[in-house]
């Protein structure tokens, strides 16, 4: 299975601006796969170059196991080979997660993006084990995902240099934005291991410090904007990642008012895209200056790509 992996991985190139896809649901509750497919279609359009499916963004944990796969397998054949597709497939249990990394190779996910088992709250040891596990059962290369404020345990990176050397292990997205994490984890990065920023705050001093790249929320709104940061930080241009930086704050901050995924859904109606209707426990964004504050955002950023 490594020598598998390992084939696959030469190919396989996740970097540059990825989304963390929203899931747009119906008034009804039901996936709205015609939504889904708009915004598959406004990312690629964006110059999106990989996708993320039932992430947290996407409400991984509010599907059901027939959603999922419905869900993934929309977007693998919609997206059709044109960018890597990386399911979310990360459990709170090692078998658990190895079983929805294989449904998602079924399915044909290029990759699979494991977040820490969360709640448990595993050693660092249990941590290894577990990504081992993954890589070598799972049958996708996979992203370790580490997002402490989410989880109640963080990935250290001498854990991560453990695991870096496994052939199925081809990166990490850390969402921890200090810049002590950010160095270290830069260090780690080499051709066949990825590391790619969490979050869309401190993305810019990400890269430039050395990731190869983000997986973004703030893409599912504005993929062109998010694309143009992305390849002013990878190409080491700190003045065009400034200017980029800038432009995208105010809808950054505007983000900033409720827990992901709430706003950045109520902004999926404001550009055609969907609903802006979680599944509970969460609720939407409530109409008031939260919700006019993304909409100037939005407003804003649609009018400078138009004078550009």
């Amino acid at each position: 299975m490594a020598g598998l992996n390992l084939q696959r991985n030469r190919a396989l190139d996740i970097r540059g601006s990825i989304c963390a896809l929203a899931t747009p649901f119906a008034p009804d509750g039901t996936l709205d796969l015609p939504a889904f497919a708009r915004l598959l279609d406004h990312q690629l359009a964006g110059g999106t170059q990989a996708l993320v499916v039932a992430g947290s963004t996407g409400e991984a944990h509010m599907l059901e196991h027939d959603e999922f796969d419905r869900l993934l397998a929309f977007a693998v054949e919609h997206v059709a080979g044109r960018v890597p597709v990386i399911a979310g497939t990360g459990e709170a249990g090692t078998a658990k997660t190895v079983a929805a990394t294989r449904r998602a190779k079924a399915l044909g996910a290029d990759a699979a993006l494991v977040v820490t088992p969360y709640y448990v709250r595993p050693t660092q040891e249990g941590m290894r084990r577990h990504f081992l596990e993954v890589a070598e059962h799972g049958g996708l290369p996979l992203v370790l995902y580490n997002v402490p404020s989410r989880t109640a345990c963080d990935l250290l990176p001498e854990t991560v240099a453990q695991l870096a050397g496994h052939p199925a292990i081809v990166g990490i997205k850390e969402a921890r934005a200090d810049a002590e994490r950010i160095a270290a984890l830069a260090e780690l990065a080499r051709p066949d291991f990825v590391y790619l920023s969490g979050d869309d705050g401190t993305a810019g001093q990400a890269m430039l410090a050395g990731a190869a790249g983000t997986v973004s929320v703030v893409a599912n709104l504005v993929p062109k904007a998010f694309r143009a940061l992305c390849d002013a930080a990878t190409g080491g241009d700190r003045a065009a990642t400034a200017r980029c930086g800038d432009a995208l704050a105010p809808l950054l901050q505007a983000l900033n008012c409720a827990p992901n995924p709430i706003a950045v859904k109520a902004g999926l109606p404001e550009l055609g895209l969907g609903s802006a209707l979680p599944r509970l426990p969460l609720v939407e964004l409530a109409e008031g200056p939260d919700r006019a504050r993304l909409r100037e955002a939005l407003s804003s950023l649609a009018s400078l790509a138009h004078a550009a």
